[in-house]
């Protein structure tokens, strides 16, 4: 064979070949298993329940319509919540789905496709007696918080604001978790609960049969929950940002929002890294 035979053979070959990885690529991707990273450990976004070994919550619902519009199968990773930024940027895991915050910091190490607003609420018990609608009204009212939270510092900030104006500042009393928290309102030490919107929502829902709390007025310092995702992996985050779109078309969305309580922070479109336009 001539050299010139050669080389066009060598030529037809890679032709070929390229259209053949061409051809397969798509369907192996499709057919990949997606690999989601989650803490679950916040309902109602991600959970466990007592003996029952597959996570529940708005999340892993979430998690699991994606996967089907993808035509992917999905595996949640249960882990902690401050690796899983990480493990997406190292390709450890594909996607993290875990109530994360969508903020300037966490822009840098990975992408974001924002899918709810979520900000802070207030949890009061059923009839709302002093008529709680904003922090302004937390004037002179014992108040649980988690300690070292942005909701303690808004407080704090709220307290300061009260006096400024005459009145009473706020008994704030902080816990080392939210839970311990909690339990300052379930005990009658103290008149709201302040905590992240979603959990306040859950709680108004499952708590004494779902009458004997309420959320009081909207959530506030709103920022919007986020799907990492690395950023070198363009293709991943256009098709997981195209997924979310159609399921937000279709129904299924809104459907998972009403299922969980959380229809107040849904969101009507799929922005990348919006987070910036939600902090002052």
């Amino acid at each position: 064979m001539t050299d010139l035979k050669l080389a066009r053979c060598l030529a037809v070959l890679c032709v070929l070949a390229a259209a053949f990885f061409a051809f397969r690529s798509p369907a192996a991707a499709a057919g990949a298993t997606l690999r989601i990273g989650s803490d679950i450990s916040y309902a109602p976004l991600e959970f466990f329940t007592k003996g029952d070994p597959k996570p529940r919550g708005f999340d892993m619902d979430l998690a699991r319509a994606l996967g089907a519009q993808l035509g992917r199968p999905v595996t949640i990773v249960n882990q902690s919540f401050d690796s899983l930024l990480g493990d997406v940027a190292d390709g450890n895991i594909d996607l993290a789905i875990s109530a994360i915050s969508d903020t300037r910091a966490r822009e840098r190490q990975v992408s974001f496709i924002d899918y709810f607003l979520a900000g802070s609420g207030m949890l009061v018990p059923a009839g709302n007696r002093y008529h709680i609608f904003s922090l302004a009204a937390l004037c002179g009212l014992p108040v649980d918080v988690q300690l070292a939270t942005s909701q303690a510092e808004a407080l704090q900030a709220q307290s300061v604001a009260c006096k400024g104006v005459g009145l009473a500042p706020i008994g704030l009393q902080q816990r080392v978790t939210d839970d311990k928290a909690l339990k300052l309102l379930l005990t009658g030490k103290s008149d709201v609960h302040v905590t992240d919107y979603p959990v306040v929502a859950y709680l108004a829902r499952t708590l004494a049969g779902g009458k004997g709390y309420a959320v009081a007025g909207r959530q506030f310092d709103v920022v919007p929950y986020g799907i990492a995702v690395a950023k070198k992996n363009v293709a991943l985050l256009q098709s997981v940002q195209s997924a979310l779109q159609s399921l937000i078309a279709d129904g299924t969305y809104d459907r998972l929002l009403k299922k969980w309580g959380l229809g107040q922070g849904a969101l009507r479109s799929t922005p990348m890294n919006a987070g910036t336009l939600y902090q002052h």
